[in-house]
């Protein structure tokens, strides 16, 4: 619950590719009290079943700046090995994920609530703040 002294985040995945939330993504938040500042790291949750990250820990008072660590490349390759028979034959890397990993830094102010979704795909993403 936010406060007058702090901002509040949430998230949740949506894979465009299936057109499906991602279930079981890790997700690690920092946060930091100026652009100069260092980033703390405050912990993280994975997302459940709805794609959506329910226990996120809360952030410090004077919190300017967050980060979120989405680790998306064990969700990819899970799926891939899931469903082997319709992995194209040939990639354009030698990797079987494109992007490993998924970080996404934004500025707060205290007593907002951020709602940050990322629409998740093999070889691209797109992350807004929503509501």
């Amino acid at each position: 619950m936010s406060t007058s002294t702090t901002a509040s985040v949430s998230t949740h995945i949506l894979d465009t590719s299936v057109g499906r939330p991602a279930e079981g993504v890790a997700v690690r938040l920092a946060a930091r009290a100026g652009r100069d500042a260092d980033w703390q790291a405050l912990g993280g949750s994975a997302t459940d079943a709805d794609g959506r990250c329910k226990d996120l820990p809360a952030l410090p008072e004077g919190t300017t700046h967050v980060r979120l660590d989405f680790a998306v490349e064990p969700y990819f390759e899970k799926k891939q090995a899931d469903a082997q028979q319709d992995a194209p034959a040939n990639r354009d890397s030698g990797s079987a994920v494109f992007f490993p990993e998924v970080a996404i830094t934004f500025a707060v102010v205290p007593g907002e609530h951020y709602h940050v979704p990322l629409l998740l795909n093999p070889f691209g993403y797109s992350v807004y703040r929503g509501s």
